[in-house]
């Protein structure tokens, strides 16, 4: 077995590796990039006088743009920097959406109604 073959054979099983202090990181990266486009979100649907359904499917549109500029970031690699698909999609999806709804109702009774 030459050399080239057993540094072939041995790549096949390589298992791709991630820090942990990287991958917390990129996290906190998502975490507070979804934070703060649910807070801008959040003012925008306000000031433009959102109510009801219309502000969810835009607090869902604004929460889809994220997700693809986070996925872009990445240089369409997702694997290199997570363990999947669905922490650059779902995570901090819940605790956005309590942040969007505050900023919202907030901005809209500083426009709309005072």
């Amino acid at each position: 077995m030459g050399v080239s073959e057993k540094k072939s054979s041995e790549a096949a099983f390589d298992v791709p590796t991630l820090n942990a202090e990287n991958l917390q990181s990129n996290m906190k990266v998502i975490y507070y990039s979804r934070t703060f486009m649910s807070i801008i979100g959040g003012v925008i649907a306000g000031i433009l006088g959102f109510t009801g359904l219309t502000g969810f499917i835009f607090y869902f549109l604004i929460m889809t743009v994220t997700s693809v500029g986070l996925i872009a970031k990445t240089g369409f690699t997702v694997y290199s920097y997570f363990d999947s698909w669905s922490q650059i999609i779902l995570d901090g999806f819940l605790g956005g959406l309590l942040s969007f709804v505050l900023f919202w109702t907030f901005a809209y009774d500083l426009v709309h109604i005072f």
